[in-house]
């Protein structure tokens, strides 16, 4: 097993921000060290001004029956379950500074669950010996 999961997350599409919480809590539950470097079109969702993540043309069929699936379940928002898992265990989010600074965002403009904002030097240095997972 490796010393722990680093997830990149750039996409901004919400079929995508399922798998970050899933990946992230199942980690989070195993005792693995999670730490999510956000970058892209996801860092909008990491703002205190979040919008609501989209579905993508390709899934767009698949979203109603998904959603009424996780309503049914009663599954909580990917936020709550990567909320939840930082709670649990050892989860680190890291906003990427070179897209901040690109897109305007400042450090005040995070959300809570946001823990710093760090390039992607630092990243990969805190990850090397972590399994990588691109989303």
């Amino acid at each position: 097993m490796t010393k722990g999961l680093a997830i990149v997350m750039f996409s901004g599409e919400a079929e995508k921000f399922i798998p970050l919480a899933v990946l992230t809590q199942t980690a989070a539950n195993l005792g693995v060290p999670v730490k999510i470097f956000v970058t892209g079109y996801a860092l909008a969702y990491f703002t205190k001004n979040k919008p609501e993540p989209r579905f993508t043309k390709e899934f767009e069929d698949m979203a109603p029956k998904l959603l009424e699936g996780m309503q049914r379940m009663q599954l909580p928002s990917w936020y709550d379950i990567i909320k939840e898992a930082k709670e649990t265990g050892d989860v680190k989010i890291y906003a990427c500074s070179l897209m901040a600074e690109v897109m305007g965002v400042k450090k005040e403009d995070l959300d809570p669950i946001v823990d710093d904002m760090v390039g992607a030097a630092f990243f990969m240095t805190e990850t090397a010996e972590y399994q990588v997972i691109f989303i």
